[in-house]
């Protein structure tokens, strides 16, 4: 057994005894060192303390390209590779093997960014009118809830976090109304968000016919959204709702409540929107955040150019 091998082994129990790792992990980190140790034959090294950065990173890439006994791996598994090589080194040199770790440096693949999931605003409509079907005390509420989710963009903590004190409606000097709800996000962080026509009626419709009603079954509760006891309503309960809507609805497509906050930024962008201002309204922390919701426009603004514009394509043939 050579030095290299050793110290694979010395890792591996490391991780299996006192880490205590999952059998499926250790499994498949044992494979994932078995084919570094060959890769490391190959470039004519037996031993760790013979590896370079140069050795780490030509592994990687051979991962990423595959060769003619492996085919290329995903990302997530060269990463998973990576991680396995990187362990062994740093476990290696504080062992005393090896003088330096020369995989330090050398980092995992970076993930692809994963773009938020927003649905068409034909959509949203036909979930907000599956909710509110009916003339029920619940069916009332629940339009009232995903009117607030969609047209707030609000975290659903922050959606059944609500007291009936948050929202304030005031004259909007033309005759009609404004209104504002106070969410109060991550951190203890609150922001004021405004609250649109449509989110309104649906509140006042909730609070004039509805709440009432669930009110009585309960004990007392400033919060906006109740249950069917009279209490405060669950996140659990909120998700439900949803997901009945959703099915009411027949969408083609999963949909959370996350998909209404992603939709409330991405048609916000799509109207014109500047980016920090839907970072404010999101309640994000640095625009970074937010500025993943115009990568979703750009793609859009792609697709209507692609098949709208009549040079867009060729179509000589």
């Amino acid at each position: 057994m050579s030095e290299a091998e050793r110290a694979v082994r010395g890792y591996l129990d490391h991780l299996a005894v006192e880490r205590g790792l999952a059998a499926n992990t250790l499994s498949s980190y044992r494979r994932d060192l078995a084919r570094y140790l060959t890769a490391l034959d190959h470039a004519g090294v037996t031993s760790l303390t013979e590896v370079s950065g140069a050795h780490v990173s030509d592994f990687l890439a051979s991962l990423r390209e595959g060769d003619d006994d492996h085919p290329p791996l995903s990302q997530a598994s060269a990463a998973r590779a990576v991680i396995a090589v990187r362990g062994l080194h740093r476990f290696a040199h504080r062992e005393g093997v090896t003088r330096d770790d020369p995989a330090r440096d050398v980092h995992p693949p970076a993930p692809p960014r994963r773009l938020p999931k927003a649905i068409p605003l034909e959509d949203v409509e036909r979930l907000l009118a599956a909710a509110g079907s009916g003339d029920t005390a619940r069916s009332i509420r629940d339009r009232a809830l995903l009117e607030v989710l969609y047209g707030t963009g609000a975290r659903i903590s922050e959606a059944v976090g609500l007291d009936v004190d948050d929202l304030a409606v005031e004259p909007d000097g033309d005759g009609g109304t404004v209104g504002s709800v106070v969410l109060h996000g991550k951190g203890g962080k609150t922001r004021i968000v405004p609250v649109g026509s449509y989110a309104l009626r649906a509140i006042d419709d909730y609070l004039v016919r509805a709440r009432p009603a669930l009110a009585q079954a309960g004990r007392g509760t400033p919060r906006l959204f109740l249950n069917g006891r009279g209490g405060p309503l669950s996140r659990q309960s909120a998700w439900s709702i949803l997901r009945a809507a959703a099915e009411k609805a027949k969408l083609e497509v999963a949909v959370s409540p996350h998909t209404l906050r992603h939709s409330f930024a991405t048609h916000l962008l799509d109207g014109g929107a500047d980016v920090r201002v839907v970072q404010e309204l999101l309640g994000h922390a640095s625009v970074t955040t937010t500025q993943v919701y115009t990568l979703i426009t750009v793609e859009r603004l792609r697709e209507v150019y692609a098949t709208s514009h009549p040079r867009a394509r060729d179509l000589s043939g």
